[in-house]
C-alpha cells in the first residue's frame, strides 16, 4: 500500500437498514470483539439461544445463499500457539472450538489472541484456548432470511456468525465478504441502474407516488449517506492507538486492549509509518513463534498504509477498503497527522445511522429503500473476484448456560460424518466430525479417549470394500474413506485405532537395550522419533498440496 492520501470518486454503495436481528439474545454492552462474557470486557452474560427459525418467504434470499466461509474447528484443549499455527495455515482469523462431545463450545478470534493472550502476558504455548475463548456463541439457521442476519450483525457490530443446518455448523457468515460482494455487484449493475430502480420501485409500491416523489427522496438519501465526509463520524473523543516503531508487539497489544480497538498506527512525529492489526499479531508473531516482548512492531507491521482524509466521503472510504481488500483505514488531517483509524463496520454502521436518523415517514421510507437496495444487490450476479479479507471483529455475542431444551449444534466443516472407534479398554465411542481435515479428526478422537501426548498417538485405519485395513495419513485418505462409506450407504465410518503394544521394559532391560543400541549405532527412541517426524511430514505435505490446489483453482 502507498502512503499517499486517496480520495477516489465512486457512485455505488452497499448498506442496509437496522432492525430486529435474527437472534433473541439480549443486547449487552458492546465490546470490540462482539463478546461480553466473563472472558470479555465490560459484558454481562445472558442465556444463549439460536435465532428464531424463519424460512424464506416469497423467494427472499436466505443465509445459505450468501457468501459463506468454511469453518475451522479444533478441540478446546488445544494450546493457543497450536491454534494460531493452524489458523495461519488455513488463512483464517476465527476458529470454532469443540468440547469432548464434539459440540460447539466457543470461539477464538485474532482479537482474542491479541488482547486476551499477548496483552495479558500469557504464554501461547502454555495457555489452552478454552481459557480465552468466548463461550456459548450465537448461531443462525441456514434458511433464515439473509437481510435479518446481516442487519443483526451490523447492529451488533460483530463480523462472524456460524450457520447451522440440521443441527450442525456448516459454515461461518462473514459480513465483510457480503459487503464487498455487494459493492462488486452494484458496480457491475451501476450503468443499468437496476439496484436504484428496484429500491425506488419498492418505495413507490409501499408509499405511493404522492409522498413528494421518490426521486426527491433519493436526493435526500444521497445528502444523508453519500455526501457526508468522515469528519461527521470522527469526533474529538475518537480512539486511535498509536505506538512508535521501536515499541515491542506486547506494548501494541496492550494499547489494543486498553482502547478496545483492533489495530495500532505506528507513527513518527504523528505521521503514519505503518499499521499493525490483531490479525498481524496472530499471523506474523504468535504463529511464527516470535516473542511479543522482543519483537519490534516495525518488523511485523504493514508499512506505508493507504490513508483517507477527513474530507473523504463515507462511500469513498468504503471503496478504498474494498479496492485495497483491507478492513482498517487510517485517517489523517490536512497536515498528514493521524486523527483516527476506522474499520469497515464502523463506516457501514455510520452510513446506516445517518439514513435512519430521520423521523416519521422519511425514516420509514429510508428503511424500506435500504432493505430493497440490499436485497437487489444480493440478487445481482456475483462478482468474479474472491476476496481474502481480514478479520477484525468477532462473530459472537457471549452468553452463559443453555436454555431449557436447547443445545448447541455439533460442528462440521461444510460436510460432516459420524465415526465410531474403540479405545484401549474396549469401550466404543461415537462422534461427528468434519470430513476435510485429518488432523482435526485425530485431535478430536485423542481428546475423547484422553490422550494428550503425541507419542501415544495411535494410527488410524478403516476397512475398505475388499476387507483390507487402510492407513489414514493425509486429508485425501480421509476424503477417500468418507467417499467409500457414503457410496456403500454407510452412515457411520468405523475407525480402527492401532496402539504401540510394546510393553515398557524393566530398568535392567532398559540398560541392556541402551548398551546394545549404543553399540550398534542405533536407538529405538530415535527411530520412533524419526517415524513420528516422517508421519508428520506426510501429513503436512498433504495439507500443503491441498491448500496449493485450492489456491490454484481459486
Amino acid at each position: 500500500m502507498s502512503s499517499q492520501v486517496v480520495n477516489p470518486q465512486r457512485r455505488s454503495l452497499t448498506t442496509k437498514r437496522g432492525g430486529p436481528g435474527p437472534s433473541t439474545v439480549k443486547k449487552t454492552a458492546y465490546t470490540e470483539n462482539g463478546s461480553s462474557n466473563g472472558n470479555g470486557i465490560n459484558g454481562s452474560s445472558t442465556k444463549p439461544t439460536s435465532p428464531p427459525h424463519q424460512s424464506s418467504v416469497g423467494g427472499e434470499r436466505t443465509v445459505k445463499k450468501l457468501r459463506l466461509s468454511k469453518a475451522l474447528t479444533i478441540p478446546e484443549g488445544t494450546t493457543v500457539s497450536d491454534a494460531c499455527r493452524r489458523m495461519a495455515a488455513r488463512r483464517v482469523d476465527a476458529v470454532l472450538l469443540t468440547d469432548a462431545n464434539a459440540l460447539l463450545s466457543g470461539i477464538v478470534t485474532d482479537k482474542d489472541i491479541a488482547t486476551r493472550v499477548i496483552a495479558e502476558g500469557l504464554r501461547p504455548e502454555q495457555t489452552i484456548v478454552s481459557k480465552v475463548m468466548t463461550r456459548s456463541p450465537v448461531f443462525v439457521a441456514s434458511d433464515s432470511l439473509a437481510i435479518e442476519a446481516l442487519q443483526k450483525m451490523v447492529q451488533g457490530k460483530f463480523r462472524h456468525l456460524p450457520v447451522v443446518e440440521n443441527g450442525e455448523v456448516i459454515a461461518i457468515l462473514d459480513i465483510t465478504k457480503c459487503l464487498y460482494d455487494a459493492i462488486s455487484r452494484m458496480e457491475k449493475a451501476a450503468e443499468q441502474g437496476s439496484a436504484i430502480a428496484a429500491a425506488v420501485g419498492g418505495v413507490e409500491r409501499q408509499w405511493g407516488k404522492d409522498l413528494s416523489g421518490p426521486y426527491a427522496f433519493i436526493e435526500t438519501l444521497r445528502e444523508r449517506m453519500f455526501k457526508p465526509s468522515l469528519s461527521t463520524i470522527i469526533t474529538e473523543n475518537t480512539k486511535v492507538a498509536i505506538v512508535s516503531p521501536s515499541d515491542p508487539v506486547y506494548v501494541a497489544a496492550k494499547k489494543m486492549r486498553d482502547l478496545r480497538v483492533n489495530s495500532v498506527i505506528i507513527t513518527t512525529g504523528n505521521k503514519p509509518q505503518g499499521i499493525l492489526t490483531s490479525k498481524d499479531v496472530l499471523m506474523r508473531v504468535v504463529a511464527q513463534n516470535l516473542s511479543p516482548e522482543l519483537t519490534l512492531v516495525e518488523k511485523v507491521m504493514t508499512s506505508d498504509p493507504e490513508c483517507a482524509t477527513l474530507e473523504t466521503t463515507i462511500l469513498d472510504a468504503l471503496h478504498i477498503m474494498h479496492d485495497g481488500k483491507f478492513l482498517h483505514l487510517p485517517v489523517v488531517d490536512k497536515d498528514g497527522c493521524v486523527v483516527a483509524c476506522i474499520d469497515v463496520l464502523q463506516i457501514t454502521h455510520a452510513a446506516i445511522s445517518m439514513v435512519e436518523g430521520s423521523s416519521g415517514a422519511v425514516n420509514d421510507m429510508a428503511t424500506t429503500m435500504m432493505q430493497k437496495f440490499w436485497d437487489s444487490a444480493l440478487a445481482l450476479d456475483p462478482p468474479e473476484d474472491d476476496y481474502d479479507t481480514q478479520s477484525e471483529m468477532s462473530a459472537f455475542m457471549a452468553s452463559e448456560g443453555v436454555e431449557q431444551g436447547k443445545s448447541y449444534p455439533s460442528l462440521g466443516l461444510g460436510n460432516s460424518f459420524a465415526f465410531k472407534f474403540e479405545d484401549r479398554r474396549g469401550r466404543v465411542h461415537r462422534l461427528n466430525c468434519g470430513t476435510e481435515n485429518l488432523e482435526e479428526l485425530v485431535s478430536t478422537v485423542m481428546l475423547r479417549i484422553g490422550i494428550d501426548n503425541d507419542q501415544d498417538r495411535p494410527q488410524f485405519l478403516y476397512e475398505d470394500d475388499e476387507g483390507d485395513k487402510v492407513l489414514l495419513t493425509t486429508d485425501s485418505d480421509l476424503a477417500g474413506a468418507i467417499s467409500h462409506a457414503r457410496s456403500t450407504g454407510l452412515k457411520v465410518l468405523r475407525l480402527h485405532l492401532e496402539y504401540s503394544e510394546s510393553p515398557k521394559p524393566k530398568k535392567r532391560q532398559l540398560q541392556e537395550k541402551a548398551l546394545n543400541t549404543a553399540a550398534s549405532g542405533t536407538n529405538t527412541g530415535f527411530g520412533a522419533l524419526q517415524t513420528g517426524i516422517l508421519a508428520g511430514t506426510i501429513v503436512l505435505t498433504g495439507l500443503a498440496v491441498v491448500i496449493y490446489m485450492k489456491r490454484s483453482k481459486g
